[in-house]
């Protein structure tokens, strides 16, 4: 719609307006150029013509200049073309010196009456409105505000200038934009920090198209913005809270999430139960109840929390009326503050509590109960002091979800802990607790369990005396965490000592284990499917047996890392193995290595936990062999240094570390002689061991000694074949050993009442405390072990 100006003086026009000056006569007596351009005719054309004239009906206006005052309305025109032309009238009358009206200036718009209703009602809905409402001139930089703006903030974002710099942007790229503003933080007790969004557009010249200035309509946006802050929080408290398997860690993230974004002051206590690892009643918790405090954090500059009434670690009571107590029992959460009776009874009947309510203006609280699974595991409260406001019913349902989401994971880590436990008794039942005594190395260890995250392993050591002063040295792994894993680590280590007991060589009790392995997997197949580790029953192995006499180390490898070796002149390095297949492949061969140590040599056995800080197994593998080559005073220290130097603070797998430092017996220590495959020399035999005792100072045991190699000389005569070998070991125990060539072992029978035999080796087994046979390269040993005599 075209508007026209209708401020006029007494005797003038605007030049751009549409207007006449019709005397009383209503004779037009000016005409102005607007009117020109709107009817066409030339003022010399009009001027002293009745105005009448230009009506396209007489009496349609309605309008007399005789005795009339200010008057306004609708009027049908010709143009000078002859076209009608339909146009809204106001006349003004024009006063003289005397103020008596001497003529009437005639104002014409285009459009009706009721389409000039409808722009004046455009300003009052926009001086109405109440949307804050305002518009900025380009040209003169003025605001204009209607009622709502002048009472909103956005007065005061006027001077903020991001929303001025909203505003040129907007008045420059005639584009539409959006800006969020935020008023001051409110005082205490006021409620919500307010927030409102402004929309802001071009406002354009109709006749022109410029860009004349901007509009802006702002809106209450306080609402919308908490709900945002809401969601945003928790949708913080998904990765903040349980990142550990951890039930302290879990409370104090959801108490240091809360502060001060929700509240001044959060709590979060437990029950004793979830404590001790035990899985507690299911459903809420009746009437009072006792709970141990676990978290808390406070919004109190300097650090420290104040408000506390309970210690970390303290206990306390809660009467049933109080709101963590209600909360309990009615597995909801509950708002409450001052003006609640049991409020303040449960604040003043406990006189720490009372003092810090005071102190801190503490006014109001929300309990929020930790349930998971069905399971009540304890509550969380959250405070708000003097400098913030009460908490709201959406505060209330914001804190159950962070407390529910809390729940999850304390839960989740209460029962990890019961499962660690559980799996780490399991594991400590079955490695050794104190290693056997032998004399063949000297030996330290250590293991340790994997960190929080990855649950118990199935890593094991041994160390498993052998006939002949000899010993085994085990370390395994069983592939996998989880008392699975643990249960199937007990039952290789089992069968490791029992192979182990019948004297296999390496390579042949490997290749035993791995059908054992291959065994369990198609034995567990059924169980395995149901358990959260579904990956069969794979394990590496490595074994060796050290011989002080012969000083020869055999070793073979499932698939294990292999051992580092330090030489009494300093030389340090990896062991060379022949790598076998790991345990449970089946079909594949394994392969012994043999190695001649000096006495004083360290062979240091582990397992991939402490090495698998490298990805680079040969990395870390150097790695230990630098550590093992550092001077330290004794083995203990070595596996501490070692330890210190590869792990990290909290190992991501389990780690067994197993040091074997060699000895040696000396010729003094051992006697051995090469016997004919004749009856007569068991005499000799008996003589020389007699000997040989008498040298060592033993004769106390010469006579248990004489029978003992008279029954097995006799019985390698009988029923071996040559080479006949008859050696004596003299170290904690005294060992005689009889080998032959042939690979039949004897075995002990009862003999009947008139049977000329059968009687020797039950002889033996009786004066003896142990006896054996082994199988060798070349045949058979059969030894018996003694006690040295006392003394």
């Amino acid at each position: 719609m075209a508007t026209f100006d209708q401020g006029f003086g007494h005797s003038g026009w605007s030049t751009d307006a549409a207007t006449a000056t019709i005397g009383l006569e209503g004779v037009v007596t000016g005409w102005s150029e607007g009117a020109r351009r709107l009817l066409g005719y030339r003022a010399s054309e009009v001027v002293g013509r009745a105005a009448a004239d230009l009506l396209v009906d007489r009496e349609a206006t309605g309008f007399s200049p005789v005795g009339s005052q200010e008057w306004s309305g609708a009027a049908v025109l010709r143009h000078r073309d002859g076209r009608r032309v339909e146009l809204t009238l106001h006349a003004h009358p024009s006063l003289d010196s005397a103020g008596a009206t001497q003529a009437f200036v005639v104002t014409a718009t285009t459009g009706t009456a009721d389409s000039e209703r409808d722009r004046r009602m455009v300003e009052w809905a926009f001086a109405q409105s109440s949307i804050a409402l305002s518009t900025y001139s380009s040209a003169s930089g003025a605001w204009r505000l209607n009622a709502g703006a002048e009472a909103d903030p956005l007065g005061e974002a006027r001077s903020d200038e991001g929303f001025l710099r909203c505003v040129r942007r907007v008045a420059e790229e005639a584009m539409p934009m959006r800006y969020e503003g935020f008023a001051p933080a409110p005082p205490a007790g006021a409620g919500r920090q307010r927030s409102w969004i402004v929309e802001l557009w071009p406002v354009r010249d109709p006749a022109s198209g410029t860009v004349a200035g901007v509009g802006t309509a702002a809106f209450d946006s306080s609402e919308q913005y908490a709900a945002r802050q809401r969601l945003a929080l928790l949708n913080e408290a998904g990765t903040r809270i349980g990142t550990t398997l951890n039930v302290n860690r879990t409370a104090q993230e959801l108490a240091d999430l809360a502060v001060p974004r929700l509240a001044d002051f959060t709590s979060v206590d437990l029950l004793d139960s979830v404590m001790r690892g035990e899985e507690p009643v299911p459903g809420p918790v009746d009437a009072a109840v006792v709970l141990r405090r676990v978290a808390h954090q406070s919004a109190t500059e300097g650090g420290g929390v104040p408000e506390a009434a309970v210690d970390l670690g303290g206990v306390d009571t809660y009467p049933p009326f109080s709101p963590p107590a209600r909360s309990l029992t009615s597995g909801r959460p509950v708002l409450s503050g001052a003006n609640d009776p049991d409020f303040v009874r449960w604040v003043t009947e406990h006189d720490t509590r009372a003092a810090v309510v005071q102190e801190h203006g503490l006014h109001s609280v929300m309990a929020a109960p930790l349930r998971a699974r069905g399971i009540t595991l304890g509550v969380a409260v959250f405070v708000r002091g003097k400098a913030s406001p009460p908490f709201q019913q959406d505060d209330l349902i914001l804190a159950e979800e962070l407390a529910g989401r809390a729940a999850v994971g304390v839960d989740n880590a209460r029962r990890y802990t019961r499962e660690r436990t559980n799996a780490l008794t399991l594991q400590r039942s079955l490695l050794p607790r104190d290693l056997p005594k032998q004399a063949a190395v000297e030996v330290a260890y250590r293991y340790l369990p994997a960190g929080s995250g990855a649950g118990v392993g199935g890593d094991w050591f041994d160390v498993v005396p052998l006939s002949g002063t000899r010993v085994a040295l085990v370390v395994g792994d069983v592939v996998g965490h989880g008392i699975h894993a643990s249960a199937t680590m007990g039952r290789l280590r089992t069968a490791v000592r029992t192979l182990a007991d019948v004297d296999l060589p390496p390579d042949e009790l490997l290749t035993h284990l791995d059908d054992l392995v291959t065994h369990l997997t198609s034995d567990d197949d059924s169980v395995v499917r149901e358990l959260p580790y579904n990956g069969g029953v794979g394990a590496t192995c490595l074994y060796a047996v050290y011989d002080p006499v012969s000083r020869i180390c055999t070793l073979a490898s499932a698939g294990h890392v292999p051992p580092a070796l330090l030489l009494p002149d300093g030389t340090v390095g990896v062991v060379h193995l022949t790598p076998g297949p790991v345990l449970g492949v089946g079909g594949l061969p394994f392969e012994a290595t043999e190695l001649e140590l000096p006495e004083g040599s360290l062979l240091a056995f582990c397992t991939d936990g402490l090495i698998s800080r490298e990805r680079d197994v040969g990395l870390g593998l150097e790695r230990l062999c630098e550590a093992l080559a550092s001077p330290v005073p004794s083995l203990e220290t070595t596996c501490d240094s070692i330890l210190k130097e590869l792990l990290p603070e909290s190992p991501a797998d389990d780690v067994a570390l197993l040091l074997a430092r060699t000895r040696a017996l000396h010729a003094d220590q051992v006697a051995a002689w090469a016997l004919p495959s004749d009856p007569a020399i068991v005499a000799d035999a008996r003589a020389q061991a007699s000997r040989q005792l008498a040298a060592w100072g033993l004769q106390e045991a010469a006579f248990v000694t004489e029978l003992v190699v008279s029954e097995l000389v006799t019985n390698a005569i009988r029923y071996g074949d040559v080479p006949i070998g008859l050696r004596l070991i003299r170290d904690r125990t005294l060992i005689c050993e009889v080998s032959d060539a042939s690979s039949t072992a004897p075995h002990l029978r009862r003999a009947r009442t008139y049977d000329e035999g059968g009687r020797g080796l039950h002889m033996v087994a009786q004066l003896t405390q142990g006896w054996g046979t082994r199988q060798t390269p070349t045949g058979k040993t059969i030894w018996a072990e003694q006690p040295l005599p006392v003394g």
